[in-house]
This record gives C-alpha cells, structure tokens and sequence, in this order.
C-alpha cells in the first residue's frame, strides 16, 4: 500500500502512533515509580529516578536537535521509537532475572530521557512540514490531546494494571506501543527542508556546534528571545506546583482526594485540547500565551486560599485547561515563525533552556517548603492570625505560602513581559515562515545580525559570532 501523501491525513497517522506511543509510555512510567517505591521506600530514591527523567534530557538536547534538523523527523523518530523499544525490552529481560532490582530502572530511565531528547523536536518539527500554516493550532491541540489523555489514563489504569499483569506486563504493553509508533512511521512520509537534506552530508561532527546555529538565531530575534525567558519563568513557577501539589492536599486530605484533584485537572487539560483542535487556539498567539498565564497565576493564588479539595480541584482544573492553551499556541508561534530546516535545533534549544528552571524548580520548592514556609507559618496550625485570613489556618500550611508566593512571582513575569514590546509586537515584527523558506537554495543558514526587519547585513551562521 503506497504511504499517503503529505498533509493533515498524513499527520493524522504518525499522530495516531505517538498517540499509543505515549498512553504506553505513560503508563510504564506510573508503575516504575509504583515500583522503585515499593522496592525501595525510599522518597529520596523517587526522587533521584525524576532527575534522571529531566537531566539526560537538558544534555542530550544540543545534539538530538540539531540531528532532527539534519537526518529529518522521520530518521529522528525511528530511532527514537525503536531505541525506546530495544531498551524496554531489555528492562524486561533484567527484571525477570532480578525482580527486586533497581539499578536498571535508573539505567532505562536515563536512557529513556536521552532518546526523548530526539523524539520531542522530531515530532515538533514535523508539524509544519506536513500540515498547513492554518491547521498548525489544529494540528497541535491533537498533540496536547495526546500528552493530555495519557497523563488521565496512566494513573487511572495503572494502579489496576500493576495488580493484573504486574511490572512485566506493563513493560509489554509500552513494547507494544513502541511497535505500533515504528509502523506508522514506516507508512508514512515526512518531507524534509532542501538546506536540510543537503546538510546531511555533513555527517555528525557539526552536531554541536550546529546548537550554536540555533542560538544565535533565536538570540539576534528579541521577541523570540524574550519569549524564550518567559517560558522560562513560567516552567519555574509551574515545577513549585508540581512538587506542592501532593503535600498541600495530602496535609489535610487522603490519597484518594489528591487522585482526584490531578483526574480534574487532567480532564481540563484534555477540554482545552479538545477545543485547541477545533479552535486552533488564539489568533493573537503572544497574548493568548500572556492572558492565559495570568489566568494560571489566579488559579495558583485561588488553591493556595483555602485547605478545601474542592477549590483545589477547581484550581487545577483552570490552570491544567489554561497551561494546554499556553503549550499549544507557544508550539504554533515557534512552528510559524522558525525555518523548517533549523527547527529541530531550535526546538531543542527551547526544550533544554525551559528544563533547566524546571530541574532548579524540583531541588528548590522541597527545601524552601520544609526549611523556610513550614517553620515561618507552623507545621501543624498558622500562628499568625493575618496569615491564617489569607490562607487560612490548619496543617501543612506553608506549603500554601509558598504556592502563593509562585503565583504571585508568575502574575509579575506576566506584567513585566507583556510590558516589553519587542515580545507583545513579536508576530508584526517577525513575519510567518512561507513555503519558500522551506525549500530556499543554499548550504549555509543566513542569520540576521540584528532585529529582523532592520537595514544591516546579514551573516552566515556556520562563521563565528
């Protein structure tokens, strides 16, 4: 059967494999935290397993970038795909010689991160290449829909699975996704910049320095680079969350009160994916990213007020459906305005810089929680009366302070970009990418030395800065 043509239907198969690529990641990756813990008991061990998600990811990505860019999305993804797949299946061949054994989840985990360091800017960078500049929004609430509905499904059969089939079974299933992933894309065919294609023969000794194309491109583009240091801040902001989320509801509430308080808000991420694919997010991309991050500062401030599951539940639900229409329309604004041929890098490049806050976000919000804002406000009641008139009283309220702290340092970071105006004029100043960018002659990537737009001359990327 002949590979359909490039397009939306073509999108629309490779999406279908990421789509079981991901549930089956997702859920493998729910039960080798189940099991590390039950192995270990160890929070810190659990701790260290997250690291090694993020950290071969920030390393990896000056390389896998500029690989993406250089072999195509497709090569990218298959290698990622069937990498992902060798190592699963030896995570199961070990484990069944050693059931207790935890060192090679650490492994498989590290090695899983390097290889999703290629597959994410693989998969970015396909978008524009096969889907067209109007269904870009479309074409990236489909994705969120992805990442949206195996993050609701993982936790809500996971638990399940663990008790049917146990961690081999689940480790199976994540084999099988891997599978379906590769034979879409041995189907389908994803088109490739010409200066893409002709800088394959330079083989992988530029790989590196192919990383410094990237900055420099984003770096003589002010708009972009200040968007760029407000997706920054916000993944700071968003990594206390993620950390405070759990012992803010579990200091006055069950187990069972937080899984719903994570369902809801993953349901609000999948409505808003939802209504992303059929909307194709804001027309004014800039302000739909800076609007709905002020929502989501509200939505922060709003769970921190009251040690109620039910106002939390309806904070993360906001802020879970504002944060799909942030990533989407940030994914639709780099894929509009970033040539196809430097895309991967420059996708890359993003990716890393927002994992680093990130990474600090993990290591920080633990110890200011335990060492700073439970000791100022009380472990076990707030002793401050206009303390307790702002986040109310009862345990574990510090951990509330400190959410409204980040909610509030967002709310600020918000101001201060939407004050900048080279960020709030990027789309006039910085024109779409046209399918004559995509298919320009030439071996070198031209980067404007300064603001595009301006008169100056214009330099070759491969010379030094």
């Amino acid at each position: 059967m002949a590979p359909p043509a490039s397009g939306f239907r073509t999108f629309t198969v490779l999406w279908c494999g990421q789509f079981v690529s991901l549930t089956g990641s997702a859920l493998s990756g729910f039960a080798l935290g189940v099991y590390v813990y039950q192995m270990t008991g160890s929070a810190t061990t659990l701790g260290f397993i997250y690291a090694l998600s993020s950290l071969p990811f920030v390393l990896a990505s000056p390389f896998t970038g500029s690989f993406a860019d250089r072999f195509g999305a497709r090569r990218a993804l298959l290698v990622a795909n069937i990498g992902s797949l060798l190592v699963m299946l030896v995570l199961t061949a070990v484990l069944s010689a050693d059931a207790t054994a935890v060192w090679p989840v650490c492994l498989v985990v590290a090695a899983l991160s390097v290889l999703a360091a290629l597959q994410v800017p693989a998969f970015e960078a396909s978008v524009p290449l096969l889907v067209p500049k109007r269904h870009i929004g479309r074409a990236n609430g489909m994705r969120l829909i992805a990442l949206a509905s195996s993050q609701v499904l993982a936790p809500a059969a996971g638990g399940f699975l663990l008790l049917a089939i146990g961690i081999d079974g689940i480790i199976l299933m994540d084999c099988v996704s891997f599978g379906a992933a590769i034979l879409t894309l041995l189907y389908v065919r994803i088109p490739m910049a010409r200066q893409a294609a002709e800088a394959t023969r330079a083989g992988m000794a530029t790989l590196l320095r192919d990383f410094s194309v990237a900055w420099r491109y984003v770096a003589v583009r002010r708009g972009l680079l200040a968007l760029l240091a407000f997706i920054a801040a916000l993944e700071f902001c968003a990594g206390f969350v993620d950390v405070l989320i759990a012992p803010l509801v579990l200091a006055f509430a069950s187990s069972g009160a937080l899984g719903t308080v994570l369902t809801i808000g993953g349901i609000g991420m999948v409505a808003a994916s939802l209504a992303m694919t059929a909307w194709g997010g804001p027309r004014r991309r800039v302000r739909g990213i800076l609007g709905c991050s002020l929502v989501l500062a509200v939505a922060i401030i709003a769970g921190s007020l009251r040690p109620s599951v039910a106002l939390i539940a309806v904070a993360a639900f906001v802020f879970f459906a504002d944060l799909a229409i942030v990533i989407g329309s940030n994914q639709s604004l780099w894929q509009s305005k970033v040539e196809p041929h430097l895309l991967g890098r420059v996708i890359a490049l993003r990716n890393m810089i927002a994992s680093v806050p990130r990474l600090l976000a993990f290591a920080l919000a633990g110890l200011a929680a335990d060492h700073v804002f439970l000791p100022l406000v009380g472990r076990d009641q707030v002793r401050s009366p206009l303390l307790a008139a702002v986040i109310g009283d009862g345990p574990g309220r510090g951990f509330a302070l400190l959410m409204m702290v980040m909610g509030l340092l967002l709310a600020l970071c918000v101001v201060v970009a939407y004050l900048y105006p080279r960020l709030r004029h990027l789309e006039d100043e910085l024109p779409d990418v046209t399918p004559e960018d995509v298919t320009s002659e030439g071996g070198t990537d031209p980067v404007e030395t300064t603001e595009p737009g301006s008169s100056a001359g214009v330099e070759a990327v491969g010379k030094g800065p």
